[in-house]
């Protein structure tokens, strides 16, 4: 995904729009598809009217917007999308917001479940770094958005940061 497919997060209101569960469950119904509030309604198994609550404050925070309309039956459908395929976070808040926010979407594992969750440190030089984040950059690209018919969404959180460890000195220094 380039930058321009990305919409940068500047506002304490677009991260706090996200940081609710059920609206962050929209954006990812979203991400597949324009919908219908009753679209919605059905996949999150909610009413009409926490839907379009949380409809309205990320409408108002610039993430989501009105993509069409309908006459039916009298009335007016609304049919909503994201305002890009995704977002840009910052740095400082990014990182966390990114961590509660897979945390908020692990599901328990069940025998037999291909899920894994490990923390693993490497020492890198700075050029192996940027090789390996642009890899991991790249990853996302071309994989499916839209689920097809018999697979399951599974999360993939991927951080390459410079951790607080410390280096020990060679053991033949210790004297």
């Amino acid at each position: 995904m380039t930058d321009e497919q990305l919409l940068a997060l500047r506002s304490s209101a677009q991260y706090k729009a996200l940081g609710h569960p059920m609206r962050h469950r929209m954006v990812n119904l979203l991400r597949q598809r324009p919908a219908t509030l009753g679209e919605l309604t059905t996949a999150l198994g909610s009413t009409k009217g926490t839907v379009g609550y949380h409809v309205r404050i990320l409408r108002d925070a610039g993430l989501v917007r009105l993509a069409s309309t309908r006459r039916v039956r009298g009335g007016t459908e609304q049919r909503f999308e994201l305002v890009n395929r995704g977002f840009q976070l910052d740095e400082e808040t990014g990182a966390m917001f990114l961590h509660d926010a897979a945390l908020a979407e692990m599901l328990p594992t069940s025998p037999g479940d291909p899920g894994h969750t490990v923390l693993h440190h490497v020492w890198l030089t700075a050029e192996e770094a940027r090789t390996l984040s642009e890899r991991l950059e790249s990853f996302d690209h071309g994989h499916q958005l839209t689920p097809e018919p018999g697979t399951e969404a599974y999360g993939l959180l991927l951080s390459l940061f410079r951790a607080d460890i410390p280096r020990l000195p060679p053991e033949d220094a210790q004297g």
